[in-house]
């Protein structure tokens, strides 16, 4: 048996958010998904794209044309069987990632960053398959204490505290 591996780049403009995930029975979680986003922050605009394994497509949806198209296009460029791309803007991952992983349908979440993405899938004589994601550059020192003050601060700023 015969393995190849790719890695597929995800396609997205710079400020838009990506969660790429896997789960089952596309032809309704897609949908359910959208619902989970909307409910999640209504000012959300999303494309969600999921590949189905039979009948071999790509289901997609949202309230942004764009995005939608752009999710579809990364889905089907990915063509692992289930595999799930979500567009967004005017939400941030944190602010949706327990509700989509908490939908029965999910199986699980690759990753979820503005960042530039990369996934590495395998091909196989069956079908091609997530085996992992890389999220942004590589990290290349530890920081200093003003930047770990700077990040204190920030964070407190926005409504978080570590104390």
């Amino acid at each position: 048996m015969v393995m190849r591996i790719e890695v597929v780049e995800i396609e997205k403009p710079a400020g838009v958010e990506a969660i790429i995930g896997q789960g089952n029975f596309s032809i309704f979680t897609v949908d359910d998904l959208a619902k989970a986003l909307l409910t999640a922050v209504p000012v959300i605009k999303f494309g969600i794209a999921m590949n189905e394994a039979k009948p071999q497509l790509t289901r997609f949806t949202g309230n942004d044309r764009g995005l939608e198209e752009l999710a579809a296009k990364n889905a089907l460029k990915i063509g692992a069987g289930h595999v799930f791309v979500i567009l967004m803007k005017n939400a941030f991952p944190i602010n949706v990632l327990n509700t989509i992983k908490s939908h029965p349908a999910v199986v699980m979440v690759y990753g979820a960053s503005e960042n530039p993405l990369q996934l590495i899938v395998a091909e196989t004589e069956l079908g091609r398959a997530v085996l992992g994601i890389v999220d942004g550059k590589a990290t290349t020192r530890i920081e200093t204490e003003d930047q770990r003050k700077e990040r204190r601060e920030l964070v407190e700023k926005i409504g978080y505290t570590i104390d």
